[in-house]
């Protein structure tokens, strides 16, 4: 009987698993999933679960819930997380599908932001003035680079190779002093110093949001955090279908078998060892005919964490799932470069916080000076030095929350700049220093007379718990990079290895989305089951909709 091995339990290889059952013919005992932890980039749950997983420390404090960061999903552009998701129960309304039970949630609590930047001088920048949100503030020349980087044909983005956001408009550095670019850069998490070539594919991907973007209306929302929306169902599925679950098993290193000219890609074999205190190593055998799906790369790996009285103590690790591709890519030479991703902080660190309190005073605070209900905020500063966002979603957003009890999420852009009211590197703040940060930076856009800062104390009595977490990879997979960095989903020659990941490569689509995940799981799927990839879930090509590029060219001009 042959069998898939599954090397992390992401999005991309719960994808996989279920397309390998739903359109390949699959049984549940063929397949065997390797975790290193169970959360991931879909993250969300009581920080004290975390403490047992691979990579963390315990914390003098674990009281609370935990969301490293935040994943927007997408109605009209998420084509292959729909479908999938159409086969997969709901745990919370049986009957229904995990498809029904968040479109039936986000239509029935549409996004629609009223606060999306906000600074000292406008307070929150909806006054119908210059700095306004509503427009997007662009000169003619920022019209004309951005214009000439979406037209760039596929066939020609090596040209864009190693360019920076921040290259591409070196004759127009006006537009990272925009409105579009606040707005840009803090919903998905693009620097100046990212890569213009995807820029350029997710100018063309979202171009239907481009036009909404100022109140985000085009984000889709789960009823509760994604762990519990999307991965606890996928989980219990494959585990009902009878999908074995390996959890603290680290896979170290491929075996190949040695072939005539060495460029066949064959696992014989998959080298690991425990991390739950056994110690314990081994080797896996692979026949030639099972199958190997990795996941080459995840941007939670090395995260660090800390609590309300204790800063992060970072983790220097180089991300486990990055270093297993790299090990194959000193065994075969088109396997891309994990480095680029993987070996330059700088790019790519962010730090984030979730806050809990034991009541709603501070959210119903936060609602008053951003004029909002919960749901519907992604409040950016946009003079924060370090580049301040935090997201109050709909309450509550875990399951096990109490029903006094609040929390939201936040996160820096610049975890190395200091605060404008702490006076040190966010990254070495604990929670309570980071909530004084936040809470002065909502004094300055309190226009009350009894202004948010009469009740710190109050607020501070409050709080069960602030958890940073630092990730030095949230944004690796925007990294400079050329065509070749990725490896392709089934690399050329490969005979039973592929790679479901944000760092492996497509045409068209965008990383950081569960969309690409799992389209990657479906292609390498689809080709080792020999089903046509014409037969693959259709996406819509939006950049191609007259009524869309004009919606786009006039808010270009607004």
């Amino acid at each position: 009987m042959e069998k898939a091995y599954m090397i992390g339990t992401g999005i991309a290889n719960l994808a996989a698993g279920i397309y390998l059952i739903r359109d390949g013919g699959w049984t549940g005992d063929q397949i065997t999933m390797f975790g290193l932890e169970k959360h991931g980039a879909n993250d969300g749950a009581p920080v004290s679960d975390y403490e047992s997983e691979y990579g963390n420390q315990r914390l003098s404090d674990n009281r609370g819930f935990l969301a490293k960061g935040g994943r927007m999903l997408n109605e009209e552009t998420y084509e292959n997380l729909w479908d999938l998701f159409r086969s997969v129960p709901s745990l919370d309304n049986p009957g229904q599908s995990v498809t029904d039970d968040i479109l039936n949630f986000d239509h029935a609590h549409p996004t629609h932001d009223v606060a999306r930047l906000m600074d000292k001088k406008n307070g929150i920048r909806n006054n119908g003035g210059a700095d306004d949100y509503y427009h997007m503030q662009f000169n003619n020349k920022d019209r004309l680079l951005l214009s000439k980087l979406m037209m760039m044909p596929e066939s020609k983005e090596e040209k864009l190779n190693d360019i920076s956001i921040e290259e591409w408009f070196k004759d127009s550095p006006h537009i990272f002093k925009t409105n579009f670019w606040y707005m840009w850069e803090t919903t998905f998490a693009f620097k100046k110093e990212s890569s213009a070539m995807e820029l350029r594919r997710y100018m063309n991907r979202m171009i239907l949001e481009f036009s909404r973007i100022n109140t985000l209306e085009g984000v889709t929302r789960t009823p509760y955090n994604q762990y519990e929306s999307l991965i606890l169902p996928m989980r219990k599925y494959l585990e009902d279908q009878g999908v074995k679950f390996i959890n603290n098993r680290k896979i170290t290193a491929f075996e190949f078998k040695d072939t005539a000219l060495r460029d066949d890609i064959i696992v014989t074999g998959l080298q690991y060892e425990d991390v739950d205190g056994s110690d314990e190593k081994g080797t896996i055998p692979v026949n030639e005919n099972d199958l190997v799906f990795d996941i080459n790369g995840a941007i939670t790996d090395s995260s660090s964490f800390g609590d309300f009285n204790t800063p992060i103590k970072e983790n220097m690790e180089y991300a486990p799932s990055a270093a297993l591709w790299k090990q194959a890519t000193e065994h075969f030479y088109s396997l891309g470069n994990p480095d680029k991703f993987f070996n330059d902080r700088a790019q790519s660190e962010w730090m984030s916080f979730t806050v809990t309190t034991n009541n709603h005073f501070l959210v119903n605070e936060i609602s008053r000076i951003t004029q909002q209900e919960p749901g519907n905020a992604l409040n950016t500063w946009v003079d924060s030095n370090n580049l301040l966002s935090i997201v109050v979603h709909h309450q509550p957003h875990f399951h096990a929350q109490k029903e006094n009890e609040t929390v939201f999420w936040g996160y820096f852009m610049f975890p190395r700049k200091h605060g404008d009211y702490v006076d040190k590197p966010v990254i070495e703040m604990t929670g309570k220093e980071i909530l004084q940060e936040l809470l002065g930076h909502l004094a300055e856009v309190d226009t009350a007379t009894d202004n948010i800062r009469n009740h710190e104390s109050e607020i501070m009595d409050s709080i069960i718990n602030v958890i940073p977490v630092y990730m030095p990879y949230a944004s690796a997979l925007f990294n400079r990079r050329a065509v070749g960095d990725r490896p392709d989903v089934v690399p050329k020659n490969s005979k039973n290895l592929a790679f479901v990941s944000q760092f492996a490569e497509m045409p068209f689509d965008m990383v950081f989305t569960e969309q690409y995940s799992i389209r990657a799981a479906q292609k390498a799927v689809y080709h080792f089951m020999g089903i046509p990839e014409d037969e693959m879930t259709p996406v819509h090509h939006y950049e191609k909709d007259p009524k869309v590029m004009l919606r786009a060219t006039k808010t270009m001009f607004r």
